[in-house]
């Protein structure tokens, strides 16, 4: 538990009225095998469960009363032959207290709070389920059958989760900046031991043992690979190469789950090429130029499409893009190099709360999603609200499938140059991301140090600090 016991009183307060009526069901998730039940992954909380009741211990349910104005923490005591094994672990009912919950239960009664619930007519919310062990739990117990679990969500609970976790306290901030310290640590490691003859999976390793050797997980499986054209790049036995470039693309997530998630892009006998300059000047000004237009009430949506807007102009001047930007622009021209979205919410979750229906997160009534390739992969588009946590993470991408694809039907030929583009099929790609806050009147980085993403600074930091 992170926070203080009053947190976690005020965050189901808020939660009691913005759903206003029911039973609200939250479950934790339970220990998963990896190839027999006593061998099992790291424990991971279900995200809002862990929000709303703080406790990390694996086969707890939560359940809040509206109506009656109630909670309960209902869960299973461990029993002796456990105890051998793990050691003294506290009684539910002291898990209960520790967050201001107020009564407990064994696992064998929640089917009675539901047919309670069900026999006066209550409504029962609860979150889409995503672990099958969960999704057959939830079955027994409501009658649902657990392929149709997502869909008999709860939209009222979906949104006042959501609503309510967007916006991060500064006590979350605090964590958050935690987790960008030792993504710091991560990627600059990365970047000392970025030289030719070094496995990817080597480096991958390496950065993932920091996260470990803070006590914590990485945030996603680490993405790092000579093929920055790939979006999911995941590490290769293969060695580097000189001449080529290194993407890295990974994070780190604390004791307490809040995450982080960086993207830096190295040459990899560290110095950058003319053409590799070229590219990666324009991926650093549109890093740069989202942070300098991102702020409250300014719709992300808009900051995708104005930097794409400034990244068509810049590719223009190399040749590669031709035609008028506006128009290359609003049909999505600019795509075939920044297939994805400029970046996404983060939380205890680095895509954060993307469970829960990513149109429930990132999209309202005024702004849904588009359906056009490329802006089909922004993950949010509303309005920014001070407190949000962002990723700002353009990218450009050479990537030789797409590239034939879009030749050989015409896609935008008439603002794409594809005989330029042609020579560019062995490129790769480049991203840089960083975490941001928004605040009052804009946004900054998280974290004290940022990671080196400069041209100059690159270069520099790699010749000073190299190592193997």
């Amino acid at each position: 538990m992170l926070f203080n016991k009053q947190t976690y009183i005020e965050r189901r307060e808020i939660l009691k009225k913005a759903v206003g009526n029911g039973l609200i069901l939250l479950f934790g998730n339970n220990d998963t095998p990896v190839n027999y039940p006593n061998n099992v992954y790291k424990f991971r909380q279900d995200s809002s469960f862990l929000y709303y009741f703080g406790q990390h211990r694996e086969g707890l349910v939560g359940i809040i009363d509206v109506d009656a104005n109630k909670e309960f923490l209902i869960g299973n005591d461990i029993d002796i032959d456990d105890i051998i094994w793990t050691g003294p672990v506290d009684s539910v009912s002291d898990l209960a207290d520790q967050v201001g919950v107020a009564n407990s239960a064994p696992m064998s009664q929640l089917q009675q709070f539901i047919n309670k619930a069900k026999e006066v007519g209550q409504t029962i919310h609860f979150l889409p389920p995503y672990r099958h062990d969960i999704m057959i739990q939830m079955s027994d117990l409501l009658g649902i059958h657990p392929y149709k679990l997502r869909e008999s969500a709860s939209l009222k609970l979906i949104h006042a989760v959501v609503d309510q976790r967007a916006v991060k306290s500064s006590d979350e901030i605090a964590e958050i900046e935690k987790a960008c310290a030792i993504g710091y640590e991560m990627h600059t490691t990365a970047m000392r031991l970025c030289r030719p003859g070094v496995t990817e999976q080597y480096i991958a390793g390496v950065i993932s043992g920091i996260a470990s050797s803070h006590g914590c997980i990485v945030s996603f499986p680490s993405i790092l690979s000579m093929h920055g054209e790939i979006m999911h790049g995941y590490p290769s036995p293969r060695p580097l190469e000189s001449g080529r470039l290194i993407l890295c693309d990974c994070g780190a997530e604390t004791n307490e789950n809040y995450c982080s998630d960086h993207t830096r892009t190295s040459p990899i006998n560290g110095k950058f090429t003319s053409r590799q300059r070229d590219i990666y000047s324009i991926v650093e000004a549109c890093h740069d130029h989202a942070m300098e237009i991102a702020k409250p009430g300014v719709k992300w949506l808009d900051v995708h499409m104005s930097v794409a807007t400034l990244m068509t102009e810049r590719l223009k001047e190399l040749g590669l893009m031709k035609g008028n930007t506006e128009d290359a622009v609003r049909a999505g021209a600019h795509a075939l190099f920044f297939p994805h979205g400029l970046g996404h919410m983060m939380g205890m979750d680095v895509h954060d709360m993307e469970g829960l229906g990513q149109q429930y997160v990132g999209f309202d009534d005024e702004v849904r999603p588009s359906t056009q390739f490329g802006t089909n992969c922004l993950r949010c588009g509303r309005r920014l609200q001070e407190g949000w946590v962002m990723t700002d993470e353009p990218g450009i991408y050479f990537i030789p499938a797409l590239i034939d694809d879009w030749k050989a039907k015409g896609t935008n030929k008439e603002f794409l140059n594809f005989d330029k583009i042609e020579t560019y099929k062995d490129f790769g790609g480049i991203r840089l991301e960083d975490d941001i806050l928004i605040t009052a009147d804009g946004c900054r980085c998280l974290g004290d140090k940022i990671i080196p993403y400069h041209i100059d600074e690159v270069e520099q930091f790699i010749a000073e600090n190299q190592t193997i």
